[in-house]
């Protein structure tokens, strides 16, 4: 029989073969999964000897990882922001920076009652859905293009017992985004990737990931300037906008915001010193 530490060795070395990053770190995360018990009870079990129902379980896993699907897709979900969010191909995968996003969102309103909050680009519902639950007093509206993700966010706001949060099949290019009412505040992270980049994406991005979510076919740039542009439409005077951003884009995005009248425009820089978010007052 093979043990827990011999199972973890061999999908490492098999792993660091199909150039997996963090191989030892995958391997011991889709074990501990399979176990039901966390990474770090692994190193207690070591000399565990694993069923055949669960090597066999723990060879399918290792392999969908060696074929370059995201952990997190083979898992099934991620922990955001206290929230298990449930993920499939249908929806792009939760980043730890998006959360500094919906911190800085948290903090800056978390005294103002009936806020009215817009998430565009909801995706799986994980920005909506920390914000909806963090701030009480508020209700969030999350739109999205794909009929798909927003079957994910509703799942997951039931899963997670979010009622303050509803979700919408729209489409922001379209006039039906002027018919939703005032809001107080905008929140997106849009497809920000430029055609160019897309093709050097990992193939954990480029293969599995929805390419809606992750580029507009042009320069990064589409959905940042109709979102700045029909702001002022659709949020409440002195209503605030908030975006996730990406690498080099703040410079331009600041100017876009400008042009269209926002003040007390403001850029925060993510863990790995990266310009990651940017947002502004509309007067």
């Amino acid at each position: 029989m093979i043990t827990v530490l011999e199972a973890i060795k061999l999908s490492t070395e098999y792993l660091e073969k199909k150039q997996v990053e963090s191989p030892r770190t995958n391997a011991e995360i889709l074990l501990a999964e399979i176990l039901h018990c966390k990474r770090l009870d692994l190193y207690l079990s070591f000399d565990k000897p694993l069923s055949e129902n669960e090597l066999n379980l723990y060879r399918e896993s290792i392999k969908q990882r060696a074929m370059r699907i995201p952990l997190q897709y083979i898992l099934g979900y991620v922990e955001f922001f206290g929230l298990k969010i449930n993920v499939n191909q249908n929806v792009l995968i939760p980043r730890p920076e998006t959360e500094l996003l919906v911190e800085k969102i948290i903090n800056d309103f978390k005294s103002i009652k009936n806020l009215r909050i817009l998430d565009i680009g909801s995706g799986s519902g994980n920005i909506s859905l920390s914000l909806a639950k963090n701030l009480e007093n508020s209700f969030v509206t999350g739109i999205d293009i794909s009929d798909k993700a927003i079957e994910v966010a509703i799942d997951n706001a039931i899963k997670n017992s979010v009622a303050n949060v509803e979700f919408k099949l729209l489409d922001i290019m379209t006039e039906e985004i002027f018919n939703q009412g005032k809001f107080d505040l905008i929140v997106s992270n849009p497809p920000y990737v430029s055609k160019n980049d897309y093709q050097t994406l990992e193939p954990e991005l480029k293969v599995h990931e929805p390419r809606v979510a992750l580029t507009d076919n042009a320069d990064g740039l589409t959905f940042y300037n109709r979102i700045i542009t029909i702001a002022k439409n659709i949020l409440k005077q002195q209503g605030y906008l908030y975006f996730e951003i990406g690498k080099d884009q703040h410079e331009i995005i600041y100017g876009l915001m400008n042009q269209q009248n926002f003040n007390n425009i403001k850029i925060q820089k993510d863990y790995s010193g990266i310009e990651r978010m940017i947002y502004g007052q509309y007067l």
